[in-house]
């Protein structure tokens, strides 16, 4: 109903259980999966990892929206491709631009998950980027940036270049790092100390 309700947006189906989300995610192919951790046959994390995760050839675009508040699921989600991930207690709003987020490319994950994400992620873990295509001066400024939650046409005004250079140095930095999508770059950050 909140969805449905928004003039851009369009539910294009409404499952039952994961083994139907992963179904019909495969023959609409939709802009967005939003998908519950708990759903019978196939949980959320598995219809994720399915649908987003690492190797998976086109990935979706996956929000996680949970009444469940536990690390776990968390972490579970964004390394199976999630790229928003959401309690159900955030309110319509932020379920919006979390859906909103994911089908521009970018991520939003719930404000009181954030915090703890980001203080599990910056103790430093030194993870090295590829010593044969280092990143240059420009692309880190980019990935500081993007650590901090900022959308690509912040970085683009912040750093006096258009969306599409921002956009150029994103897949760049994708390729170097091996990262898949925002979420992953910012977590890269944070892991080896480039924000801290």
């Amino acid at each position: 109903m909140i969805l449905d309700a928004q003039p851009d947006i369009e539910v294009v189906a409404a499952v039952a259980d994961g083994a139907e989300a992963v179904s019909e995610a495969r023959r609409l192919r939709p802009d967005v999966c939003l998908l519950d951790i708990r759903m019978p046959k196939l949980d959320g994390l598995e219809v994720t990892r399915v649908l987003a995760g690492p190797g998976v050839e086109n990935p979706l675009r996956v929000v996680i929206v949970t009444t469940f508040d536990l690390d776990e699921y968390v972490y579970g989600a964004l390394r199976s491709g999630a790229t928003g991930f959401l309690l159900k207690d955030s309110g319509p709003t932020l379920l919006i631009e979390a859906v909103r987020a994911a089908a521009a490319g970018d991520a939003l994950v719930s404000p009181s998950v954030t915090v703890r994400l980001l203080q599990h992620l910056a103790k430093p873990r030194r993870a090295a980027v590829p010593a044969g295509d280092p990143l240059t001066d420009r692309e880190l400024d980019v990935v500081r940036l993007v650590a901090r939650g900022k959308t690509n046409q912040e970085v683009a005004a912040e750093l006096f270049v258009s969306l599409s250079t921002v956009k150029t140095h994103l897949g760049s930095i994708q390729a170097k790092l091996g990262v898949r999508n925002r979420v992953e770059t910012a977590a890269w950050a944070w892991e080896s100390g480039v924000v801290s």
